[in-house]
């Protein structure tokens, strides 16, 4: 099933990953299992914190604490079975293996695309409508704009996933990647790609160009009431809000929308993987500390957990 194409129904596919550097394979397979540790660690971390602490019971850190469980089953979805090829000779997955992993993986990165819309639109109601904002970013609200997400992004992948499971695939069966991406399949499927390939572009500019569409009009409106602030501190201080969001936001869909919304070929695959890692890996590593190391309330709500666990220690 490895060598030119035939008419065998393809029933397992060979992940190379980063086999083509076998010098750098423990190198790399430290790095990944570091930085999969870290991801890991820092998202639960974070979740924790704010559940814990009463003052980050916000829209705010509600959206962020759903970002961080994304970033968490993200990565989980990918990096454990890139780790465990690492030692083996032949990185097999089942064809319905494949299939669902990318379903899953696709599911959760569409929902990050509109949770991360979401959380723009909460920043334009807290600095633009500042009186209206527990009016307009009501706990109900808040839910219905995440289920929401999580609705829309699981409905994208699953239109995908039907079209996907209507193509043949009869050899070769090695994907040049260390997961189950759109792309790779499509290159090798021995049916005709084009109305996937064009439903793919679709989905790319349906969720990538209106989420961030969503989001420039949101910092549109934004720039323009911080510009209205008076003094420069005031305007410093509203603009740092955002800044964590912004640098997220930049980080997630420069990567994802190089890979999706340019055609798929066999030339293209190599930047695919490394592009890849930037948003399978380091993304989901990234975002809690983005969020977290100028964010004055996190750091607060630390010293806080911090003085309880040091008072219970003295209390016992």
């Amino acid at each position: 099933m490895t060598g030119e194409r035939n008419n065998t129904t393809v029933t397992k596919f060979i992940l190379l990953g980063f086999s083509d550097l076998p010098k750098l394979k423990s190198v790399l397979f430290a790095v990944f299992l570091g930085t999969y540790f870290l991801t890991v660690t820092w998202n639960l971390s974070l979740i924790i914190l704010i559940r814990m602490d009463s003052y980050l019971h916000t829209p705010m850190y509600f959206f962020l604490s759903n970002l961080s469980f994304l970033d968490f089953c993200y990565v989980t979805s990918t990096t454990p079975k890139m780790l465990s090829d690492f030692f083996q000779k032949l990185k097999f997955i089942s064809f319905m293996g494949c299939t669902m992993q990318y379903f899953f993986f696709s599911s959760l990165g569409l929902t990050e695309c509109c949770l991360l819309a979401a959380m723009a639109y909460d920043r334009y109601a807290a600095i633009c409508n500042p009186l209206l904002y527990t009016a307009i970013m009501s706990p109900s609200v808040c839910v219905q704009m995440v289920v929401g997400a999580y609705i829309t992004g699981i409905f994208g992948s699953l239109i995908q996933l039907c079209a996907l499971l209507q193509l043949n695939f009869c050899g070769p069966n090695v994907i040049n990647h260390f997961f189950c991406d759109l792309p790779q399949l499509l290159v090798l499927s021995c049916s005709e790609t084009f109305f996937l390939q064009v439903m793919k572009f679709l989905i790319a500019v349906i969720f990538g160009v209106t989420s961030v569409s969503v989001i420039i009009i949101s910092y549109g409106y934004i720039v323009a009431t911080i510009l209205k602030i008076s003094s420069v501190k005031g305007r410093y201080k509203t603009f740092n809000t955002c800044a964590s969001h912004l640098t997220a936001v930049t980080f997630f869909f420069g990567s994802g929308l190089f890979v999706y919304m340019h055609p798929s070929s066999n030339k293209s695959l190599g930047y695919d993987k490394m592009a890849s890692v930037l948003y399978t890996l380091v993304n989901p590593m990234l975002n809690p500390l983005i969020y977290s190391l100028r964010n004055e309330e996190i750091k607060d709500a630390l010293k806080r957990y911090k003085k309880k666990r040091v008072f219970s220690h003295c209390h016992c």
